[in-house]
């Protein structure tokens, strides 16, 4: 068994429902070229992606994370993708991987510049070992991301809700933070509310309650966040989505970023002040995360 893989998706031949997609796949050398200089679109960051995590050859969550490629390309104004040729891909790609923890990712870019079809592809890689994190934890800055709330609204060519490849503003607020003694950030709208971390969901306890900011403001719903609320649904407790004042970060009871790979890191710091941490939550929320999920 190989422990990369990548395969090029052929859109145009998604054009009609059917049972079998595997004809529009091809598979590429993983290690080798395979774009042309041509893809402009990619280098320009026109495109939309999402990261599956996989553990012992399951992809995890694949249908949400299907849905919110879609999401991210209408907003992009890109060819909507067929979902179901999409999940027999990452499923092919899934049943390459040796066991333990990797990633698939799915990319979908407006191809060559002035070309008639989008590009389309998904890699499977070995997943960084994020063990010590998920055992000790993050400290974390905010940051303030420039916009207010209702700039997704009022505004939505800035594309805040969709997850594209334009991806260095996310870049640098994670070099900020270390710059600034930290692991992570979380961006704060400038008119003082939370909204999420730049590669993760931000998630709240207050008491028996968990919170997480609404998804609105170009907030990108998570697709771990809401594992995660089924899990704790599951367990009595209570959850929700609301406005988040930044004055609430410390106040919290326990806090965590979630995402697809990492899964759930507590946040022991915020701005250089303690946060309570629930380590034996975290690490039922870890347990949780690492079994199969579809």
């Amino acid at each position: 068994m190989t422990r990369r893989f990548a395969l090029m998706i052929d859109p145009v031949a998604a054009d009609v429902q059917r049972d079998d997609y595997t004809d529009t796949f091809t598979q590429v050398d993983a290690a080798a070229p395979a774009l042309s200089v041509g893809e402009l679109s990619t280098q320009r960051g026109d495109g939309v992606f999402e990261s599956i995590g996989v553990v012992d050859g399951h992809a995890q969550e694949v249908v949400p994370h299907l849905e919110r490629l879609a999401h991210s390309a209408r907003l992009c104004d890109l060819p909507v993708p067929n979902l179901e040729q999409w999940r027999q891909a990452v499923q092919q790609a899934a049943a390459q991987l040796d066991a333990g923890e990797s990633v698939i990712k799915l990319i979908l870019s407006r191809g060559v510049e002035h070309g008639p079809t989008p590009t389309a592809w998904v890699t499977a890689a070995p997943a960084a070992d994020f063990s010590a994190v998920r055992r000790d934890g993050v400290r974390v800055v905010t940051l303030d991301r420039g916009y207010d709330l209702g700039a997704a609204e009022r505004a939505p060519w800035l594309l805040l809700g969709a997850k594209t490849l334009s991806y260095a503003v996310n870049m640098a607020a994670l070099r900020e933070a270390r710059r600034r003694g930290a692991d992570d950030a979380i961006f704060l709208s400038s008119d003082g509310f939370v909204l999420e971390a730049p590669t993760a969901s931000l998630i709240l306890r207050f008491g028996d309650r968990f919170t997480t900011p609404a998804p609105n403001g170009g907030i990108l719903h998570g697709t771990t966040q809401l594992s995660v609320y089924d899990h704790l649904l599951a367990r009595g407790f209570e959850v929700g989505y609301d406005r988040i004042p930044a004055s609430d970060l410390g106040r919290a009871d326990a806090a965590w970023l979630v995402s697809s790979v990492r899964l759930a890191a507590a946040i022991t710091a915020v701005d250089g002040e303690p946060l309570p941490v629930d380590a034996e939550l975290t690490a039922e929320l870890n347990a949780y995360l690492l079994s199969p999920r579809d």
